[in-house]
């Protein structure tokens, strides 16, 4: 691994010396196309990482198998030095690890209220005979879940939009859905996939804000996919490059944006003619 430990600063100030999330050796092959060779990386506790690449570096695919949509060929992936890397997809969630997707997929004839409301596990109401013997427990817990919900779109200045089907918010704001939707399962690590895309400056500086409130309020750690540059060396530290399915280098924004290796990954053999 190369890079050197970032300088402590207010993304990364209650970092723990132990990986959060630590991925191990990973392959992934779909039929004769190798997505992941060998991907290694760790997520401090407390950080909000970023994770870069050209497009086909397999960035995707490894979030896809940290939360149990795709099993690897090879490799593990720990939390809290825990093996999770059979476990199905709900089972990944209940352990507080959350991933959105670079489309949102809202449940589009939902309000906004409704959609939170629909994310917590277990709850007593799916089942038919809690319905109709327990109804006290069943609207209890259900008016709870409601105020949990409120309280997430207050924190994220949303709460005028709690009765708007999701169908009509804009881009940006179906991410920030997405975001609020993770908060309803009060998790510890949140793999965000392109936040910024297809969001407009104004929201996007929102979107930051609020990442940086979660986790420096919340403790919230977070692993960010992202192709908008000054997002990421605004937001994140350390940075974690992947190029052809593994783990390029990491460190603190600065260093990757400078690095020549980072550069040849991105611009190819076009840099490489450059420097020659």
């Amino acid at each position: 691994m190369t890079g050197t430990s970032p300088e402590n600063n207010s993304n990364n100030a209650t970092a723990s010396a132990s990986p959060l999330l630590e991925v191990r050796n990973l392959t992934l092959d779909f039929g004769g196309l190798r997505a992941l060779n060998g991907a290694s990386l760790q997520v401090r506790q407390g950080t909000i990482t970023g994770l870069i690449g050209p497009n086909g570096a397999g960035k995707t695919s490894l979030f896809n198998v940290v939360a149990g949509y795709f099993a690897p060929n090879a490799g593990r992936v720990l939390v809290d030095g825990e093996d999770i890397t059979a476990l199905p997809p709900h089972r990944i969630f209940e352990r507080g690890i959350c991933r959105t997707f670079q489309i949102p997929r809202e449940h589009a004839s939902m309000s906004v209220l409704e959609n939170l409301m629909l994310v917590p596990t277990g709850q007593s109401g799916e089942g038919f005979f809690a319905s109709l013997f327990r109804g006290g427990r069943v609207r209890a817990e259900e008016q709870a879940h409601r105020e949990h919900a409120e309280q997430v779109l207050e924190f994220l200045n949303l709460s005028h939009l709690a009765h708007e089907y999701a169908r009509n918010l804009s881009g940006g704001q179906k991410k920030l859905l997405e975001l609020a939707r993770t908060l309803m399962a009060e998790p510890k690590l949140v793999l965000l996939d392109e936040p910024g895309a297809g969001v407009n400056p104004t929201l996007m500086e929102r979107l930051r804000e609020n990442i940086e409130r979660l986790n420096q309020e919340r403790g919230i750690t977070f692993l960010i996919i992202e192709h908008d540059m000054d997002l990421i060396m605004r937001l994140c530290n350390p940075v974690i490059v992947m190029s052809e399915g593994r783990h390029l280098m990491e460190g603190p924004p600065e260093a990757v944006r400078n690095d020549k290796r980072v550069l040849e990954a991105y611009l190819g053999g076009q840099y490489a003619a450059a420097e020659g």
